[in-house]
């Protein structure tokens, strides 16, 4: 069971703290950005979440997380205290995280630059098509 109230539920008047975004909970915890919402759930930390509804045939629109601040704290205390299972590739401070990150990033630049050179390919070739037809009428 939770020990944490509803996020729901309004924060008493006076105390209300900006909460987190993934980049600012990421600076506070040894965790890889992508799993900062599980981690979050494993450490009963409130989150507040926007967007990821449908549009259809186009997909989700991208789900946006916030943190309660007080939360993101006590777990982070947690967390570097080994009182949260968290997995090993979850974690910046492990072979196994930082092994995944780095494939994770090599395989984005990769395929971006494959992306790229198919762009400037397709371009030189229409280029070049559009100046055969003008040079051969």
């Amino acid at each position: 069971m939770s020990h944490t109230p509803d996020p729901a539920v309004p924060e008493p008047a006076g105390e209300e703290e900006p909460w987190l975004s993934v980049r600012a909970v990421t600076a506070l915890w040894p965790v890889r950005k992508d799993w900062v919402p599980s981690v979050a759930h494993l450490a009963d930390v409130r989150v507040r979440r926007s967007g990821g509804e449908s549009r259809g045939t186009y997909g989700a629109a991208p789900t946006i997380y916030h943190f309660h601040p007080e939360d993101v704290r006590r777990a982070a205390q947690d967390i570097t205290e080994g009182r949260v299972d968290i997995p090993t590739v979850y974690r910046t401070d492990t072979p196994d995280g930082r092994r995944a990150e780095f494939w994770n990033r090599l395989l984005f630049r990769l395929l971006g630059t494959i992306l790229l050179a198919m762009t400037a390919a397709s371009i030189l070739g229409i280029l070049f098509v559009i100046g055969f037809v003008l040079t051969v009428e």
